[in-house]
């Protein structure tokens, strides 16, 4: 051991030596390496012994006592692990689906034009844009023609309305109203205007119809119990001195016992006061429940329509109790199904609807609601392919109260509301064909046959047995818009009275045309915010008549421009 440290000590002197000579020399001669290292000795003293003392050895100077036992419990917790991409320097470029921005929704629009006949064209929009908790705006338009088809100013007629509503939006309700007014403006022109003096001011008649009514549903809710409900108030008028006033609500629930099966109860109620000459109150109820299952081939729904009137026309049946049921079932899976019911239902009908469909109707006619007694169908329905879809339906119904508009017999130019004084029994067909490519072409198709038999009445007054509506839209390059329609309406009948040679009134039937009219539209936009318009309204120019002694205008032309903002 001492010979080994001997040897160690020996080693570090010549090699501390060497190195300290080294900088001597270096700063003496510099190290160009020309000058060499001169000669020197070096005397190892062998004999010399360095001695160190020996080191007191203690391992036990510190002690560390060891952690105490204790009996604990150890959870678990794993963590994903993610890898921080700061400082991954990737050699490729990772491709990513960018975000489609929201389309820029525009609020409003306002268009006008203006037309033969000494026609004015108004329509304007008014809403909010895109928000999430609430919709509202107001709706104008306004519609009138100076001039018509028989006797210039004597067969004007006008529409003008303006609509507010608004709506609110939360996570599972929808609360909601609105409020409107409309004033129509018709002449009754269907006079002969060769033998007879008209006052024009007589043949005015105008109408007034103010509405109001809020309303509340959690259709955007997942709920297994869905509901809707709503109360309104309607209130119309004429020049004659009529008046209506009509308190209605509604309210619906559901619920979803599984995936397939549901049960829902729908119940409405209308309250109608009308003056005339005389004071009448109308007072409706219908309630509707109903068991509905859907499985992969075959729909059920269970039901039943109970409803009241409280209609003395006609002895109308107050208190009514209907069957609801229909079977449908898949004979080509999510394509064709086939089905059949049995139904009858109690149809609200009030004055305020009435006019809106027949202008010229007469001072003091009896209102009473529709009652559809039975009504034995069935059918087909489906779609071929993504974008053609298609329904036909061809049914029996027994109406009690079905109304027919037929010619006065105080006042030739005005209708009175008739009704059969038994049943009027229709046999019915329904097909319904549409075509959808793209958003670009749209094409619409709808055929009815209506054959009535009626008990005392000689005709179904001014219902038509075949009526057919063809529509169509075309989408050129987001540049210009056509819109077509195409109605065709079979001939119905009226009657007129005539004094005989004995000066007693009989009544002569007399038919009306039948009806081909056409309507276009065309539309071009000059940018995203203004475009031109084109509308011709019964561009074949057929002088036909909707009722008996009432010519329906030529060709109508509106030349127009919008604005959208």
């Amino acid at each position: 051991m001492n010979y080994k440290l001997k040897q160690i000590s020996l080693i570090t002197l010549c090699s501390l030596g060497v190195f300290w000579s080294l900088p001597l020399a270096a700063q003496e001669t510099g190290w160009e390496g020309k000058n060499k290292l001169e000669d020197a000795e070096i005397v190892v003293e062998k004999n010399r012994v360095n001695e160190l003392p020996e080191a007191t050895r203690n391992f036990e100077k510190l002690r560390i006592p060891p952690p105490e036992k204790k009996d604990r419990q150890v959870n678990y917790r794993f963590a994903d692990y993610r890898l921080t991409t700061n400082n991954l320097n990737l050699p490729m470029r990772v491709l990513t689906i960018k975000q489609e921005d929201l389309t820029q929704v525009n609020g409003n629009y306002l268009k006008a034009g203006l037309g033969n006949y000494s026609t004015a064209y108004l329509k304007g929009y008014f809403h909010n844009k895109r928000d999430n908790q609430y919709s509202y705006g107001v709706d104008v338009s306004h519609v009138g023609s100076g001039k018509g088809p028989v006797d210039g100013q004597n067969s004007a007629a006008s529409n003008s309305e303006v609509k507010f509503n608004a709506e609110s939006y939360t996570r599972d309700l929808t609360v909601g109203g609105n409020l409107y007014y409309n004033h129509d403006r018709y002449n009754f022109y269907g006079y002969n205007p060769v033998i007879e003096e008209i006052d024009r001011d007589s043949l005015k008649q105008t109408f007034n119809r103010v509405g109001a009514d809020i309303f509340f549903n959690n259709k955007v809710s997942k709920s297994e119990l869905q509901y809707q409900g709503g109360i309104g108030f309607k209130y119309f008028t004429s020049r004659f001195g009529a008046r209506e006033s009509n308190i209605l609500t509604n309210i619906g629930v559901g619920y979803s016992l599984d995936e397939s099966a549901r049960i829902n109860v729908d119940a409405k109620a209308s309250f109608v006061g009308y003056k005339d000459s005389a004071s009448v109150n109308r007072a409706y109820f219908r309630l509707r429940p109903s068991y509905e299952s859907v499985s992969d081939l075959v729909s059920l729904s269970l039901g039943a329509v109970i409803a009241y009137t409280g209609d003395e026309v006609n002895n109308a049946r107050k208190f009514n109790i209907y069957p609801s049921v229909r079977v449908g079932y898949e004979i080509v899976d999510d394509q064709v199904q086939v089905f059949a019911g049995i139904e009858g239902d109690l149809k609200r009908v009030t004055l305020h609807d009435l006019t809106q469909e027949n202008p010229f109707l007469n001072q003091d006619v009896q209102v009473a609601d529709e009652n559809k007694i039975m009504d034995f169908y069935g059918g087909l329905t489906g779609n071929l392919g993504s974008n053609l879809k298609f329904t036909a339906r061809a049914g029996y119904q027994s109406f009690r109260n079905l109304a027919f508009f037929n010619g006065s017999l105080t006042d030739s130019t005005k209708f009175d509301l008739v009704y059969d004084d038994g049943t009027t029994k229709v046999i019915n067909f329904l097909g319904e064909l549409s075509y959808n490519y793209s958003e670009q072409f749209r094409l619409g198709l709808k055929t009815e046959i209506n054959k009535y038999t009626t008990d005392l009445l000689a005709k179904p007054f001014h219902r038509p047995a075949f009526q057919t509506t063809v529509t169509g839209s075309y989408n050129l390059h987001d540049k210009i818009f056509f819109h077509t329609e195409l109605y065709y309406l079979s001939r119905t009948y009226g009657q007129v009275f005539r004094l005989n040679p004995e000066g007693l009134y009989r009544p002569v039937l007399k038919e009306t045309d039948n009806i081909t009219d056409l309507n276009l539209k065309v539309d071009y936009r000059i940018s995203n915010k203004f475009s031109t318009f084109v509308m011709g309204n019964n561009i074949l120019g057929n002088q036909y008549q909707r009722f008996v002694n009432y010519p329906n205008k030529g060709l109508q032309l509106i030349i127009g421009a919008s604005y959208i903002f």
